[in-house]
Order: structure tokens, then C-alpha cells, then sequence
């Protein structure tokens, strides 16, 4: 998969702010803001990101993905 496709898939099933996303085909890194992370803890925030990516990890297309997740306050917080 393509990065396109891997934020395309992460912005139709989640509402973010913003959306970064690297990597090299197989090995992929992404920031992700979304006000949905309001109140959950990293992990509850990143299954809802795998959420979005549905069988995709289950069956290697999508292979690794690392990434930071905030919520717009904490976003800008550690922006400044």
C-alpha cells in the first residue's frame, strides 16, 4: 500500500485534525490528532487507528505501523 492509500483509509474512518504519515512501504510512521483521543489512553487511541485499517494489518498489507497520537489540545501544546 501507498502512503495515500494508508491516509486515506485512517481519514475516512476517523475524524483528524491533522494526519502525517512515513515510511517505506512496509515500515510506516504516523502522527495522527484527532478529538476522538479526548479522554483515552495511548492504547485505546491507537487500536481506534488500526480500527480504521480494518483486515489491512491482519493480512500484511499494511505490515507495521508505529505513531503518536494527540488530541488537538495536546497537539498544540507541544507545538509551541
Amino acid at each position: 500500500m501507498t502512503a495515500d492509500q494508508i491516509k486515506s483509509l485512517i481519514a475516512a474512518g476517523l475524524v483528524c485534525q491533522h494526519l502525517e504519515l512515513e515510511g517505506d512501504g512496509r515500515h510506516w510512521y504516523a502522527t495522527v490528532v484527532s478529538a476522538e483521543f479526548e479522554g483515552k489512553r495511548a492504547i485505546a487511541r491507537h487500536q481506534r487507528v488500526y480500527a480504521t485499517l480494518g483486515t489491512k494489518m491482519q493480512t500484511d498489507e499494511v505490515h507495521a505501523l508505529s505513531m503518536k497520537t494527540f488530541t488537538p489540545a495536546e497537539w498544540s501544546a507541544q507545538a509551541s
